[in-house]
């Protein structure tokens, strides 16, 4: 007999701002199905890999929680509205760049399954992913983790994700999940809604005894995300309106993806997804947005100005205002760059640039030098060229100026400001973001008061967007190249804009758990 799911909240001093689940599935005349209390477990893998880089993703380049860890993580918060226990397996992350070494795949996949298989038995999984994780010798790897778990947990157990806009679908992964979710803007500024969205799925379903499917669409057309996001046209319309359609009668959740441009693999594509359990009115909707994001293929345009290192440092040098804030967006390692790329430092020193802000050089043997040199030090440095050094040369620097060097307890968590020959920058000594003003900020650095700002990002974010006067993209070589239809496609099938006159109507995909009921 099914036990009764009794989801009693939180107050609602903890839930002020948090989204409630109103799908069309609340529909008047359902009955709560479900007793006592479910078993739902909670873990994941999550990381964009991109296929161009030669740098590769190890274990100590994971963040991994596991137990009761997986709710220390702010996206996992959410989770503890419930009145429902959320049971923790392992949820493991890692910053984007490279494929994941094989063997760490496989070890963080073998301690979540045993973790999982300890749980038995379940009533669901909610698994946190991104859709763009790529393994070496493995296509598919979100696929492979959905399948491994649905081995574990048996055909009856719901398992419902979330993904990033940029997430590649696959028929595999599609044929093992029942429910998805993904984030709708880019920037991603709506990360709880999207958990909550995957989370609500799974317990309303249960509740209601329901047993919702996936309705799939696989556009071909693959954009780089610069291009695609929902803060200008066409994304800021064709992403404004997909909640409204989880009004309709059956529907739970659509989402539309733009899929993962960097992985040169045969899933890389955009797509349109439907959960719920009207299959007739998941197709009809399926069907209607892959054409509507079809047909606005043509007018994806970048959000600011671009050109090349060369270009976009010439107008920042000559602009009357300031900061200029310059995109390095092919080293970008929110995206998959490898951050450590010297060709705007080489352009900045060519040009004899003055008063420039360089945020997000990787260096651990540069950082490690200033901080045995300490503050107020003065030393020679090799900058760049550390993590990959076929891409490029490293830049080296006389005599840089220790300006400030972050208080850390691992080595591999420092932070330091450098100053020389006008130039000041951030080194770090692992990959990470400089994005937001704050991160400058925390280290002793005012952006606003630079003439030059170089990010090793693409979009930026809403407070350096504040601060740019004017904005400008530089179309650097590098891992994410966004000069995409000059890299290397040789493994996905037929896409636009390599095929510019590529043909193409919708056929909708009914996972093969929707068909079977």
């Amino acid at each position: 007999m099914r036990r009764r799911l009794i989801l009693t909240m939180l107050p609602a001093s903890i839930l002020a701002g948090l989204p409630t689940f109103t799908g069309a599935a609340n529909a008047a005349g359902l009955v709560p199905a479900f007793r006592g209390t479910p078993r739902l477990a909670v873990g994941g893998i999550a990381s964009e890999c991109s296929t161009y880089s030669r740098i590769r993703a190890r274990l100590e380049d994971f963040t991994v929680r596991r137990g009761q860890e997986i709710f220390e993580a702010p996206l996992s918060l959410p989770l503890l509205r419930y009145d429902v226990p959320f049971l923790p397996t392992l949820e493991a992350t890692a910053p984007s760049g490279g494929p994941v070494e094989r063997k760490t795949y496989e070890t963080l996949k073998a301690d979540y399954l045993e973790r999982l298989k300890k749980l038995l038995p379940l009533d669901g999984v909610y698994l946190m992913m991104h859709g763009a994780l790529n393994v070496d010798g493995m296509d598919d790897a979100e696929g492979d983790w959905y399948e491994a778990t649905r081995a574990v947990v048996g055909p009856d157990c719901l398992i419902s994700a979330y993904y990033d806009l940029h997430g590649n679908l696959s028929r595999r992964a599609v044929d093992t999940l029942d429910a998805m979710t993904a984030y709708r803007t880019a920037p991603h500024v709506d990360r709880v809604e999207n958990v909550m969205r995957a989370a609500d799925m799974l317990t309303h379903c249960l509740r209601y005894g329901l047993r919702p499917g996936i309705v799939w669409a696989n556009i071909p057309v693959l954009l780089p995300g610069e291009q695609s996001s929902t803060e200008w046209e066409p994304g800021r319309r064709l992403w404004a309106d997909l909640s409204e359609y989880n009004r309709l009668p059956g529907i739970l959740d659509v989402s539309q993806l733009v899929g993962y441009v960097w992985a040169d693999e045969p899933r890389a594509a955009a797509s349109v997804v439907a959960t719920g359990t009207n299959r007739e009115e998941q197709t009809r909707i399926v069907t209607e947005l892959a054409n509507r994001y079809w047909n606005a293929r043509h007018e994806f345009k970048f959000g600011s100005p671009t050109g090349t290192i060369e270009e976009c440092l010439s107008r920042a040098m000559a602009s009357p205002t300031h900061p200029v804030v310059i995109s390095d967006s092919g080293d970008n390692p929110g995206g998959g760059g490898n951050s450590d790329q010297t060709f705007f430092l080489q352009a900045l020193l060519k040009a004899k640039a003055r008063n420039v802000l360089l945020g997000g050089m990787t260096d651990r043997p540069a950082t490690k030098a200033c901080y045995k040199a300490g503050v107020g030090a003065t030393l020679p440095l090799s900058l760049g060229a550390t993590l990959d050094p076929a891409m490029c040369q490293p830049v080296h620097v006389k005599n840089a100026v220790v300006k400030h060097l972050a208080p850390v307890t691992r080595p591999e968590d420092g932070e330091a400001v450098i100053e020389f020959d006008g130039i000041t920058a951030t080194l770090s000594a692992r990959r990470r973001l400089y994005h937001s003003a704050e991160s400058f900020r925390d280290l002793g650095v005012d952006p606003a008061q630079f003439h030059i700002v170089v990010l090793k990002c693409g979009y930026l974010h809403p407070t350096m967007k504040a601060l740019a006067n004017p904005a400008l993209m530089a179309l650097s070589p590098g891992a994410i190249d966004q000069d995409i239809l000059h890299i290397g496609n040789h493994r996905r099938k037929p896409t636009w804009p390599w095929v510019a006159d590529l043909s193409w109507t919708p056929t909708p995909y009914v996972s093969a758990r929707f068909r079977r009921g």
